[in-house]
């Protein structure tokens, strides 16, 4: 997600927030619009879904939403109340939660309701950790189906594994899978992609996806050797865009195990409705 986007997003949900008695929390009304949703009872159907889950996580579900009433201009001065939820940052979490993640709203407030401060380097930081995780499942989904594909082109598991690792050489500027974890010391038991930044597992992702694509499309692509051609081609297109901004993937450090980052995000989203104050009955 772009910076620019991140401040403006941030911006929008430290606007909205309101204290009340020490105690944090949002309308759900104007989570509706900072979410995208345009209809009051699409989004109604959102927050019946995140109490169901704040039950399933043993929550009293009166600690974190609360139902109120809202008077709001009906034109010429008058007004009329309308029901209105205020939501404690773990209930927003749980909205978050039952969207759609591909949307940067919804990617952005998944982050925002999750940690425990509200410094905007903060939420960058994790909103970082999560699409990188995020992208690493993305790849694990492209991958499956690309042997999905080649095993019906007459492809087994180990011509898959070559035409992957060839895919790496054309990627890394010569350096196939083993090499590049030897040079990132991967333990050999553990796939690459799991310590690679997020850019490069995108650009994997995205290689991966182009070849699935093509090869479904043209039935003249059968057999290891011309899916070969056809995946080193696109590894070595995303190669030359990343070039074009000064990016060489093979020299790029590794990063946290995705493994060990999934678990640290986890276990902090398990803590969330502990440490977050409930609302006063």
């Amino acid at each position: 997600m772009e910076k620019q986007v991140i401040v403006k997003l941030h911006k929008n949900f430290e606007d909205c927030a309101h204290e009340k008695d020490g105690v944090e929390f949002w309308y759900a009304r104007e989570l509706q619009g900072l979410l995208g949703y345009e209809q009051w009872r699409n989004f109604e159907s959102v927050i019946e879904k995140a109490q169901v889950a704040c039950i399933g996580a043993k929550q009293d579900i009166s600690d974190h939403f609360a139902d109120v009433s809202k008077m709001v201009d009906i034109g010429s001065g008058a007004k009329k109340p309308i029901p209105d939820i205020m939501l404690t940052r773990y209930a927003c979490y749980l909205i978050a939660q039952n969207g759609d993640p591909r949307k940067d709203e919804i990617a952005f407030a998944m982050t925002y309701f999750a940690v425990q401060t509200r410094k905007q380097e903060i939420v960058e930081q994790r909103l970082a950790e999560w699409e990188r995780l995020h992208a690493r499942e993305k790849l694990s989904i492209s991958e499956k189906t690309l042997s999905g594909i080649l095993f019906e082109r007459g492809v087994d598991g180990q011509g898959f594994a070559r035409i992957r690792s060839k895919g790496d050489q054309a990627l890394f500027g010569g350096y196939n899978t083993q090499d590049m974890k030897s040079k990132l010391g991967v333990p050999e038991k553990r796939p690459l992609a799991d310590f690679l930044p997020g850019v490069t597992i995108k650009a994997k992702d995205l290689a991966t996806e182009i070849t699935s694509f093509n090869v479904k499309k043209d039935q003249a692509l059968r057999g290891e050797m011309p899916i070969t051609s056809e995946h080193v081609k696109n590894n070595q297109n995303m190669r030359e865009m990343l070039a074009k901004s000064g990016i060489h993937p093979e020299s790029l450090p590794p990063e946290e195990d995705t493994k060990k980052l999934e678990r640290k995000l986890k276990s902090e989203d398990k803590k969330l409705p502990k440490s977050v104050k409930k609302l006063k009955k």
